[in-house]
């Protein structure tokens, strides 16, 4: 088959399987992976490479990639959903290639399954998965230039082969940490060929790469505990207890790639703690398994080096080493994404092979199932990835398959509360709160939903002190605490006080800011207020909410000229506000020679919203020659 029609044939099975997830939305934290705007620029291009705290995770080419994409066509997510597509189907092509450059017979075979496999869809379909889509083109392409630099020793092309090589290794540690593994990889193809491993041709070449996998696995390894906050309670096992639970992955991993049902965006977290002795028979059969094929090895290497590439591909997250999803799950469908090429090969290869020997009505009954075969992986993931069409969609999903997901019910209940749907989100915040008591996130959203609702105001009270209680250090709490004291009566003192400890606990909290200031104008106190007003515009100065806020202290404080341009700078953001255009109408009469201004503004605000009776009132002293 020629190169682009395998290329035609992968992509079309590909939009087969991924067609519902193309018009799909952001999901879960895909708009900590989108480009943020104070990221759009080309000093913030520069920041995702120097600034450890300007991407959720150090991953700068990928965030790079995203910059890129960004700008080609903004937010627009089917855009990032092609491209996603378009990586899976060319690490599946390079797959191709790398196994018919081993001789490894089902090539093509094993490319498509790759494509259609169920358990790749979380990978494919979710846009902040693009680090696994991304990273494994350089991962595979890197190998090819290792093979070609291997071919080619003690010729000329050797060395640019070796250097492209170790550069896309590069690249691949630096768009996913995972990819650490592929020295290791590169060993046991290398043993798989010839049987035996020479430390001055086969080791001494790689280290380098060793030592960059292990500089980049413990980089991430600090970054997820310093930065993403993997440490704590939830994440305390013993050694004991890891070596059990990596035993416990390996074959959930494994059992999912062979029949991939009932796969889920967010598995049940087990309890290690009290589950892991019965893991035993777990480690027990990885270590059989290990010595089994070990043993064959004389009448076949295939087996044993693919399952060392499966199991040595997940060993990053086996549970020896904090990654910041653990507190939800100890699997994930795209944790194993890299892992599953040697799985997927092994089969695609055997079956060839097996095939080729059969008489040729067995051979075409043998190829018809593999036709087949790929057929129900495709429908499979045609079904898995309609559940990426929205959020909605995604955390139902979610829940009928893991109903004690507290995660899925907090997302979805703040996705209900995003659509006006505030019953069903109280429901799904209390399911939250039921699988997780503990939940500092779950009591603050149930708060936020009581908060906006009438004569709520003291169940956000008691929400809000449970989360503080449960997660002091929580500033959102405190500031919506603020919001839900300064509603009742005699409580002003207790909310400035909320207010000044969020702000203790981030200084460059722009709502919390705005907030104070805005309570206290209410408490007499408009000069203060207008410092805290402009500490949040520094921080938002697209904001037209804090810009007319200002503008009013200002006016309060008989300030009109400073209030205009406040006031005209919220028009700009918002020329279709009729109140703001009234309240630039008083600013500017309250200066001479501005009554023409004030006159056209005012009849703006009431084209704009004929109903707004000041507008009309002061519109009517204008004209009465009330003001000069």
């Amino acid at each position: 088959m020629r190169p682009w029609h395998l290329g035609a044939l992968f992509a079309g099975l590909a939009l087969c399987c991924y067609w519902p997830a193309l018009r799909g939305g952001l999901v879960w934290d895909d708009q900590a992976h989108v480009t943020r705007p104070d990221l759009q620029t080309w000093t913030g291009l520069g920041r995702i490479w120097y600034d450890l705290h300007a991407t959720q995770q150090y991953y700068p080419v990928l965030h790079s990639a995203f910059w890129l994409e960004h700008r080609v066509w903004g937010g627009a997510t089917a855009g990032y959903h092609l491209i996603n597509l378009a990586l899976h189907v060319t690490a599946a092509l390079l797959l191709v290639l790398l196994l018919r450059r081993l001789k490894v017979p089902g090539a093509v075979l094993a490319g498509a399954i790759f494509v259609v496999h169920p358990v790749c869809v979380e990978s494919v379909a979710w846009i902040s998965e693009q680090k696994n889509t991304l990273s494994l083109v350089f991962y595979l392409a890197s190998a090819l230039a290792f093979l070609r630099f291997d071919r080619e020793r003690g010729q000329p092309p050797a060395v640019r082969a070796y250097a492209i090589a170790l550069g896309l290794f590069v690249l691949a540690i630096l768009t996913k940490s995972v990819c650490a593994t592929l020295p290791a990889a590169l060993l046991v193809v290398l043993w798989w060929q010839r049987g035996r491993l020479s430390w001055r041709r086969d080791v001494v070449c790689l280290l380098p790469w060793f030592v960059l996998a292990i500089a980049g696995g413990l980089f991430t390894a600090w970054v997820e505990r310093r930065y993403n906050g993997a440490v704590g309670p939830d994440f305390e096992l013993t050694l004991g207890q890891r070596f059990l639970l990596s035993g416990r992955i390996l074959w959930f991993y494994l059992g999912k790639l062979i029949w991939p049902a009932r796969l889920v965006f967010i598995y049940p977290r087990w309890d290690v703690k009290s589950a892991s002795a019965g893991w035993v028979g777990y480690l027990a059969a990885a270590v059989s398994m290990t010595a089994l094929l070990w043993w064959g090895r004389r009448r076949s290497r295939g087996p044993l080096a693919a399952w060392l590439f499966f199991a040595g591909s997940l060993f990053p997250a086996l549970g020896f080493f904090n990654v910041y999803p653990f507190l939800y799950s100890y699997v994930a469908d795209h944790f194993q994404y890299l892992a599953s090429v040697g799985v997927i090969a092994a089969f695609a290869a055997g079956a060839a092979g097996w095939l080729a020997r059969r008489n040729p009505g067995v051979r075409t009954a043998g190829w018809v199932f593999c036709g087949g075969l790929v057929a129900v992986l495709t429908l499979l993931s045609r079904a898995q990835s309609a559940n990426y069409r929205d959020l909605t969609a995604l955390y139902t999903a979610t829940i009928r398959e893991n109903p004690a997901c507290f995660l899925a019910h907090n997302n979805l209940g703040i996705e209900y509360e995003r659509t006006g749907r505030a019953s069903e989100a109280e429901a799904e915040y209390r399911a939250a709160i039921a699988s997780k008591p503990d939940l500092a996130e779950g009591h603050y959203n149930l708060g936020h939903l009581c908060l906006g609702l009438p004569g709520r105001a003291a169940d956000a009270i008691a929400e809000f002190r449970t989360a503080l209680s449960l997660k002091p250090d929580y500033p959102e709490a405190r500031d919506n605490l603020g919001n839900a004291l300064s509603q009742l009566p005699g409580r002003m003192d207790e909310a400035i006080a909320q207010y000044e400890e969020a702000l203790r606990l981030r200084p460059d909290y722009p709502e919390a800011q705005s907030n104070l200031g805005s309570v206290l104008v209410l408490a007499g106190r408009t000069s203060e207020a207008i410092s805290h007003f402009e500490a949040a515009l520094r921080l938002r100065p697209n904001e037209a909410r804090i810009q007319v806020s200002l503008g009013r202290a200002l006016l309060k404080m008989e300030r009109p000229g400073e209030a205009i341009p406040h006031f005209e700078a919220a028009l700009r953001l918002r020329p279709d506000a009729a109140a703001v255009h009234a309240e630039l109408a008083l600013a500017l009469l309250e200066v001479p020679g501005h009554t023409g201004e004030a006159v056209a503004h005012l009849e703006e605000a009431l084209r704009l919203q004929p109903g707004l009776e000041p507008a009309r009132r002061l519109l009517e002293r204008v004209r009465e020659s009330a003001y000069p």
